[in-house]
């Protein structure tokens, strides 16, 4: 018997129960930090996506870009400044902003995932009339604060057999584009699909009791636990606002949210598709399912 197969048919076997659980279901994917600029770790990401869309789930990818933007700033010796962790945005850098996230960073996506053999549609929040913003505030610019979600071209796109994947902008009612927060935008899409699953790639390998130590990760939170967490200082910094959003998901709708590490290949079968899981699973409550 050639063990290796045998391997590999044991993990299929495995793997069924939770294909049968999400297959017609929703799963969002916030894609972002080490796993969108390690071109092994993106293919890794890109097969994730299309397997799962070839057994029957449905896939929504949203992307921000932060790299490709601070190359696109620099080459027009535009310098960058970041607030409370969020890109200070002018009227110039909304335009480049536009450019390349819904053009490059976004149709080099969905061409690779063509390669792979899947289906996929580049979106932005501006096609559709789907993320209405606001500005966040004075000092951030054309940052978006959305206030109206229309998920009517998703849908399509997903009854059509396709994997939209959508760049984190938005507009205004005078045509503005706003730059919005990845985070933000996964949470929104999430909670107005009423998603069976928000999954966030990250560079650390979820929520730790520890930070300094990988063996204190907290496998599941429940909202309730949350400002508890905060207090305790378990939650902090840039992860604040991660569990504002995913909270805001989950109330919205959403069933399910993970923190996951974007660093790992295959990270998202890996948590969705087998017993053990890798990241931190965020509830509403410990009575549901």
């Amino acid at each position: 018997m050639d063990i290796t197969n045998a391997m590999k048919a044991d993990v299929l076997a495995k793997a069924l129960p939770y294909i049968q659980l999400y297959r017609g279901k929703t799963i969002v994917v916030k894609y972002g930090g080490n796993a969108m600029i390690n071109e092994e770790l993106k293919a890794a990401v890109m097969k994730d996506l299309v397997l799962l869309s070839t057994v029957g789930i449905k896939v929504v990818l949203v992307h921000g870009g932060g790299p490709e933007i601070n190359k696109a700033l620099n080459a027009m010796q535009v310098e960058s400044e970041f607030v409370d962790g969020l890109r200070v945005t002018t009227k110039e850098t909304a335009n480049v902003v536009q450019m390349v996230l819904a053009g490059k960073v976004n149709k080099d996506l969905v061409c690779q995932i063509g390669n792979l053999g899947g289906h996929a549609i580049g979106l932005s929040g501006m096609d559709g009339n789907m993320i209405k913003c606001k500005p966040l505030d004075e000092k951030h610019g054309y940052v978006g604060d959305i206030i109206e979600m229309n998920m009517e071209i998703v849908e399509e796109t997903l009854a059509n057999g396709y994997i939209p994947v959508i760049s984190t902008i938005g507009f205004d009612e005078e045509s503005n584009c706003y730059n919005i927060n990845a985070d933000t935008v996964a949470a929104a899409v999430a909670g107005a699909l009423k998603a069976e699953a928000l999954i966030s790639m990250t560079d650390v390998v979820g929520l730790l009791r520890d930070k300094d130590d990988p063996e204190t990760l907290i496998h599941r939170v429940y909202i309730s636990d949350v400002p508890a967490l905060i207090s305790e200082g378990v939650i902090s910094g840039g992860m604040i606002p991660k569990m504002d959003s995913m909270t805001q998901a989950l109330r919205e709708g959403c069933k399910k949210a993970f923190i996951i590490d974007g660093r790992v290949p295959h990270s998202i079968l890996m948590e969705l598709l087998t017993d053990e899981g890798m990241g931190t699973m965020f509830r509403i409550s410990s009575t549901l399912n």
